[in-house]
């Protein structure tokens, strides 16, 4: 499996152009799954595993790796079609998600296609709303349902979403500075992210701490809502305070998003902040090559809520 994973370094360079790689995999159902490349750290077949106690029931087990102990989490039972009927000689593909290192067991790896985030689209509206379905895509004649892994994360271990006391005082500090010569300070932000988890994560720990956010599920609805503004004769730094966003959605991914946002006369002094699950390999060269302002890896209530009151100071605002 190691020809699978060419260095991240090459990969990278798919950054701000729309595209990404995603490896193909089956469970056992065998519809055609895929998952960003970016993600993967590499492919192992199943280890011995060590049942944990009050362990979730998509969790397998532990195993012991050279990389320390590694969750096994079965996927075809984490999106709700039944328990893998065996583990012995499967595929565990190993991802870093939100900081944390996860193997997912899956029936069979197949193999990496380079594709345009133009071709990934939102889940059909029919498919309800208890679905994991982050997005889908097209292969050949199949369909590549691509999984809200955030979504089954937050299931197994949810995240700490409560921002301690000190960073409050600091931000209503600095409400009360912007608020000194009588102009009410913006606290509107513009969220961007296609899981609906995600969404919600940061919305109610932006909220619990006096902002206002307006929500969107991909990159192309944020860059058309911010062109609505400027034909309207608005300026988006005036509207909000900054925009928040995800790298991999549908349609447009958050790379682009940012790039075109920072190339648009009428948008480049929107601060924009990425977002991101793909802590592993996201970097700074990365950052920079886009033109956003910052970025930080999910999900950390207290770095966010402290990402925002740095926009708050007298000196970022400005």
């Amino acid at each position: 499996m190691s020809k699978l994973l060419n260095s991240v370094n090459q990969r990278t360079q798919l950054a701000g152009e729309n595209r990404l790689e995603l490896l193909l995999f089956r469970l056992e159902d065998k519809q055609l799954y895929g998952i960003n490349v970016f993600k993967v750290k590499k492919i192992i077949t199943c280890p011995s595993l060590n049942e944990m106690p009050h362990r979730h029931p998509i969790a397998l087990g532990v195993a012991n790796t050279m990389d320390g102990p590694l969750p096994i989490i079965d996927l075809k039972l984490a999106i709700g079609h039944g328990n893998s009927e065996k583990v012995k000689g499967k595929s565990v593909i190993v991802a870093e998600y939100n900081r944390k290192m996860q193997g997912f067991l899956v029936d069979k790896v197949e193999h990496i296609i380079n594709i345009e985030w133009s071709d990934i689209h939102p889940p059909p509206r029919g498919v309800g709303k208890e679905h994991y379905l982050t997005a889908i895509s097209k292969y050949g004649d199949e369909i590549i349902e691509i999984i809200d892994v955030e979504k089954i994360i937050a299931e197994i271990m949810p995240f700490n979403e409560e921002v301690e006391a000190p960073i409050t005082a600091a931000l209503d500090s600095a409400y009360e500075e912007q608020s000194g010569d009588g102009a009410a300070p913006n606290k509107n932000v513009l969220v961007v992210d296609d899981s609906v988890v995600a969404r919600n994560q940061i919305k109610r720990c932006l909220e619990a701490v006096g902002f206002t956010c307006t929500l969107l599920k991909n990159g192309l609805e944020a860059y058309q809502h911010l062109e609505e503004l400027t034909m309207a004769g608005k300026h988006p730094n005036d509207e909000y305070l900054m925009m928040i966003s995800d790298i991999e959605m549908p349609e447009m991914d958050g790379y682009t998003l940012t790039r075109r946002v920072k190339e648009n006369a009428d948008m480049k002094d929107l601060y924009t902040l990425l977002h991101t699950s793909l802590s592993g390999v996201f970097n700074k060269a990365m950052v920079e090559k886009v033109g956003a302002d910052d970025f930080i890896a999910k999900f950390d209530a207290n770095e966010l809520a402290n990402a925002v009151l740095e926009r708050l100071k007298p000196s970022s605002a400005a």
